[in-house]
């Protein structure tokens, strides 16, 4: 039980820690400090949603109805393609601001928006873990749930470490070059995966 706990834990780090559109999200929602608990409580627990349905076999479903991902795979390109459009702007724009908490997007309802959508409409995710996590999940067979959970901790380790230890950088970000850097690199980011998505 215990080592079907650590592999999944191994699996689900291995698969999270990329650079993806939630953890440039999370990263610099935790440098503005702004609702950092519950968009990390959010990415999480949609992971461990989307994880604990992979391996109760929802990737059957999800393999043999492959316009579930097409749907999300278009809805998600448009999505991050004027989301990363948002954040070249704010690049390019001039700012005097310097403190985080002077930074725009202060509106929880509309934050979880768009941490919801950037989590259900990237089909990443349901590739990483509905049929990934699940495909793997049935070598385990009496204790998949063992590796499912260790792969859901992987999930709010990794949130919360990134969504709250973002703030060390924030001495880094009292320069206003600093933020213009980093909405450039989250519009690549998303423009990447968006182009990613339809080629």
């Amino acid at each position: 039980m215990l080592q079907s706990y650590i592999q999944g834990m191994a699996v689900g780090f291995s698969l999270i820690i990329a650079i993806g559109a939630q953890n440039a999200f999370i990263l610099k929602q935790g440098l503005k400090k702004q609702y950092v608990f519950w968009l990390c409580v959010i990415c999480a627990a949609s992971d461990s949603i989307l994880i604990l349905l992979g391996v109760l076999g929802f990737s059957h479903v999800v393999q043999s109805h492959p316009e579930i991902v097409n749907w999300a795979k278009y809805f998600g390109a448009t999505f991050l393609f004027f989301y990363g459009a948002q954040h070249f702007i704010q690049a390019f724009k001039t700012s005097s601001s310097l403190l985080p908490s002077e930074n725009s997007e202060s509106n929880l309802f509309k934050m979880i928006l768009i941490c919801l959508a950037l989590t259900w409409l990237n089909p990443h995710v349901y590739l990483d873990t509905v049929v990934l996590i699940g495909s793997i999940s049935t070598k385990f067979e009496t204790t998949a749930l063992y590796f499912a959970m260790g792969a859901i901790t992987a999930s709010w380790l990794f949130f919360f470490t990134l969504g709250y230890g973002a703030r060390l950088l924030l001495p880094i970000f009292q320069n206003p070059k600093a933020w213009k850097i980093l909405d450039f690199i989250i519009g690549v980011v998303m423009w990447g995966i968006a182009i990613s998505l339809v080629i």
